[in-house]
């Protein structure tokens, strides 16, 4: 698309440095801690589906799944474990984080597959409430980007995740048929991108060390256009992307062409911009910037007076902290806090007696 190139340009300051603090951001600890524990929530919620949902219930969620929603809570341990100790091995080939992606995509590939809704591994219409509701939380743990800091296998057909910065920037490029993924929040003040080093490789070559790589092209000044002399120049050539020691510089993404369709992988120089040494010594700094959260536009100020009208269904998550009231049910008044998911009602069937777990409609009373 024509916007990747002419609406973010990589020579422009303002680009490169968004650019450079979202890598930083979706290689950072707390991120992936972010999607460990969204996971867990998610994999909490769809345990108790497979456990408690009628067997009459049209609306099955397949007990298949559970192993691999399992084995990728597993695996996000594990990374963070190595992580947290400076360890990004974690994102290469066969490794924790790498294979976590991996079953997430098989995961929501076969998360529902009731023909009204799925075909051949693809979400065709929108999912009943009970069932979106658990896609919500599946989805909670999904960041875009989150693919930056995987190795890309040295193979003709793959290139470098990021070749134009639109593909991280455009907010179009967040939103999908069906669900949409948060925009970030950049910090007032973003940090300037560091002038970078001379330390470079070639694709093919292996990456010595963990960081952002900028792609250049590099020329020297020729004697009668035959002998090259003097400095080397080095022009970007492309997005920034995080590349991890031990793995072989990608190819960058070349032109398409109009004939065939095909897209060409281009051959270039890496050059070390920011070498990545977070968390070797055991600490994790304060990373609270990554999560900023956009101020509200036009909210009501909230001094604990009665709310208006909202209402929200078990399973959907809560939009305003306050007291919420389960509409059918006397005496059914909870708490809940903003961004947690809205719970069931365990009440007597009327005429007798016998307690069953109801999913009900809640209207939020009072704001906190």
């Amino acid at each position: 698309m024509s916007y990747l190139v002419t609406q973010y340009d990589m020579q422009d300051d303002s680009t490169r440095r968004q650019v450079f603090w979202l890598l930083k951001r979706l290689s950072s600890y707390s991120l992936w801690a972010r999607k460990r524990d969204a996971w867990e929530t998610f994999t909490n919620a769809y345990d108790k589906a497979v456990k408690t949902w009628p067997k009459s219930d049209p609306e099955q969620m397949s007990a298949d799944l559970l192993p691999t929603i399992y084995e990728m809570l597993s695996l996000y341990n594990k990374g963070l474990d190595e992580l947290a100790k400076g360890q990004r091995f974690v994102w290469r080939e066969g490794q924790p984080f790498r294979s976590a992606i991996t079953n997430y995509y098989t995961v929501t590939s076969y998360f529902f597959t009731d023909p009204r809704y799925w075909e051949r591994g693809q979400q065709e219409a929108p999912y009943p409430p009970k069932v979106e509701a658990l896609n919500r939380l599946m989805r909670a743990s999904e960041y875009h980007g989150e693919q930056s800091p995987l190795e890309v296998p040295y193979l003709p057909h793959l290139s470098a995740h990021w070749t134009s910065p639109g593909g991280l920037l455009n907010p179009d490029a967040y939103k999908y048929e069906f669900y949409q993924l948060p925009y970030p929040v950049f910090p007032s003040n973003l940090p300037a991108v560091p002038p970078g080093t001379e330390q470079i490789v070639r694709s093919g070559q292996e990456v010595p060390v963990d960081g952002i790589w900028e792609p250049v092209a590099i020329s020297r000044e020729k004697v009668l256009g035959v002998i090259a002399f003097g400095a080397k120049r080095e022009k970007n050539e492309g997005c920034f992307n995080y590349l991890v020691a031990g793995t072989r510089a990608p190819t960058i993404t070349g032109e398409v062409h109009a004939a065939t369709g095909k897209v060409d992988k281009v051959s270039t120089h890496w050059r070390l911009v920011w070498e990545d040494t977070r968390y070797k010594d055991g600490v994790i700094p304060d990373e609270s910037e990554y999560f900023l959260e956009r101020a509200p536009t036009d909210a009501p100020p909230d001094h604990g007076q009665p709310a208006e009208e909202i209402e929200v269904r078990t399973g959907d998550v809560c939009p305003v902290t306050g007291i919420w009231e389960a509409k059918d049910f006397e005496n059914h008044r909870i708490e809940v806090s903003k961004g947690k998911v809205m719970p069931d009602v365990l009440a007597s069937v009327p005429g007798s007696g016998e307690r069953r777990v109801h999913w009900v409609t809640w209207r939020l009373v009072r704001q906190a």
